[in-house]
């Protein structure tokens, strides 16, 4: 089983990157995904942002990204859990796994190779601001709460840049794993 990481900073296109690799059969598992899971089991940790029963992520993301102290204790109770995920991963087959936080947690050796996907800071803070609805303050924050793309990229084996089209983004992902149908 080969392990390959896909991480990029916030709302560089990990998501697509990951439907387009499942829309071609390859297993992906997607850590956001996991880590709300994780959230919802222990919503107790951050009482302040549950509504109506469940963790409001818009509410426990303005908590973490304006405390640091608050974003490392989220982290402490996240990271330990989704490095074990990713560590009983077991499977004959090549596996993407998206995890945007890797280096941050320090998760990069638990992967054979790593995936960055790139995108222009002006593309990622408008996708930010829409997905989002932030205003271009809220969005700038959580931009820079993350480590640079440079000090990302220094660190991983392979790059794409998402600056065009979704299909010019599928074309360069096909490519770079010689896929062919």
């Amino acid at each position: 089983m080969t392990k390959i990481a896909i991480v990029g900073n916030i709302a560089s296109g990990k998501s697509t990157v990951e439907k387009i690799l499942q829309d071609k059969g390859f297993i992906v598992y997607d850590t956001d995904k996991i880590a709300h899971e994780i959230l919802e089991e222990n919503k107790e940790l951050f009482p302040q942002a549950i509504v109506d029963g469940n963790i409001n992520r818009k509410i426990l993301a303005d908590i973490v990204f304006n405390d640091k102290k608050q974003l490392e204790y989220l982290e402490s109770v996240i990271h330990p859990k989704i490095k074990e995920f990713i560590q009983n991963i077991d499977n004959t087959e090549t596996v993407f796994v998206s995890v945007p936080q890797l280096f941050e947690a320090g998760m990069e050796n638990l992967f054979d190779k790593i995936l960055f996907i790139s995108a222009p800071i002006e593309t990622r803070l408008e996708r930010l601001m829409k997905r989002n609805n932030l205003t271009k303050e809220e969005a700038l924050v959580r931009i820079n709460a993350q480590m640079s793309e440079e000090e990302k990229i220094a660190k991983c084996d392979f790059v794409i840049k998402n600056d065009s089209t979704e299909e010019n983004l599928e074309l360069h992902i096909l490519h770079l794993f010689d896929y062919k149908s």
